[in-house]
Order: structure tokens, then sequence, then C-alpha cells
């Protein structure tokens, strides 16, 4: 989540109240060597990678390992735009024109329930 001028300015004036003037440069240092030290170890460890795997690491489709393709708001899009015919397919059969074939037996599932297992075709 970024972070505009105005929440920016926000956070500024919060560490400045409590910090106080005399140990906001001090934070500031410790948090500029935090953040270039993270970027070392990533840039090392990426490195490290490129070592281990060799040329199948260029190879690799770095997009399929974003998080942010995860959004739950363009599942949910993307799960409502899908055509409702594969939707209802239970089998692996490419849809067709309906037949009699086709037609589900009504005494299936009751083919399925352990011998004795009372069924009621009409409650179902």
């Amino acid at each position: 989540m970024p972070v505009h001028g105005s929440e920016f300015l926000v956070l500024i004036l919060l560490a400045f109240i409590i910090l106080g003037p005399k140990q906001l440069p001090e934070y500031a240092a410790k948090l500029a060597r935090v953040i270039v030290k993270a970027r070392r170890m990533a840039n090392d460890a990426k490195v490290q990678l490129k070592e281990q795997m060799g040329p199948e690491y260029e190879d690799l489709d770095w997009r399929q390992y974003d998080p942010r393709q995860y959004d739950p708001r363009r599942i949910v899009k993307q799960a409502l735009l899908e055509p409702l015919d594969d939707a209802f397919r239970l089998d692996d059969k490419p849809a067709s024109t309906s037949s009699v074939e086709d037609e589900p037996d009504a005494a299936a599932p009751a083919a399925l329930l352990p011998a004795g297992t009372p069924w009621d075709r009409e409650a179902t």
C-alpha cells in the first residue's frame, strides 16, 4: 500500500512529535541503515539463486509468483465473468447437446449408499 504525499507529511509530523527534534536524525539514520541492509540481503539472495539455478533462472516467469495477482476482488470478478457452461459440468466430457444418455439416473445416488440405508427418491 503506497503512502501518498499528505500521509507521508503526517507520518513525519508524528515522528517529530513522538521522538523530538534531537532524536529524529538518529532514528532516521537507523532506518536508512536497516533499509540498506534489507536491500543488500535481497540482492545477495537473488545472486545466490542465480548461481544455484544457472541458465534456468532466466526462463522463470516471475509474474506467476506476484502476490498482487491473488487480489480477491479480481478473482471474484473473473469468476463472475466466466461462462456458466464450464461451471456446471461435473465430468471431463465436452459440453454437447443434451440427450437421453446425458440425463442423470435417479437411482444413481442410492447405488452409492451402503446396503440397507434408507433412500427416499421424492425427498431429494
